[in-house]
C-alpha cells in the first residue's frame, strides 16, 4: 500500500451492537507503510461505544505509556461513568475528544479514530 492510497475502513460490529454503556473492543491490521501509528509489534487494538447517540472509537492506547486502558475486558470507564479512565495511572478523558483532563498525560489525548455506519456496521479507519 503506498502512502497515497487512504486508510482502508474495517468492519467492527454492527450499529445495533453499539448500545449505551457497552464497549466493543477490535484489532486494526497493520498498514506497513505507516509504521509511525504502531508503538510496537502488536497490531493496534481498539475500542467504539455510543456517547450519547454518537459512535465513537479510539486507540485502545494510553498517551502516558502506550498502555491499553482497560484492565478488564469492556471496562473503560471512570467509578461515576463519567469519563474514560486508564486503568494504570488513572488518567480521564473526555468521551466526545478523547482530551486527558487529569493524570499523567493532562493536556494530551487519546488517538480518535474514523467511524462511519454502512448498512448497518459500524466501521473505523486511522484518519487521513
Amino acid at each position: 500500500m503506498s502512502s497515497t492510497q487512504a486508510t482502508p475502513w474495517q468492519a467492527v460490529c454492527a450499529q445495533a451492537d453499539l448500545e449505551a454503556g457497552r464497549f466493543v473492543e477490535f484489532t486494526l491490521p497493520r498498514i506497513e507503510a505507516d509504521p509511525a501509528k504502531y508503538s510496537d509489534t502488536l497490531p493496534p487494538a481498539g475500542f467504539a461505544f455510543l456517547d450519547g447517540s454518537t459512535p465513537r472509537a479510539y486507540l485502545n492506547q494510553c498517551p502516558h505509556m502506550g498502555v491499553e486502558l482497560n484492565w478488564k475486558p469492556g471496562s473503560f470507564m471512570d467509578t461515576d461513568k463519567l469519563f474514560l479512565q486508564c486503568s494504570t495511572h488513572g488518567a480521564l478523558f473526555k468521551p466526545q475528544d478523547g482530551e486527558c483532563i487529569a493524570g499523567p498525560c493532562q493536556g494530551d489525548a487519546l488517538t480518535a479514530l474514523d467511524t462511519r455506519v454502512v448498512a448497518g456496521v459500524l466501521e473505523v479507519r486511522f484518519p487521513e
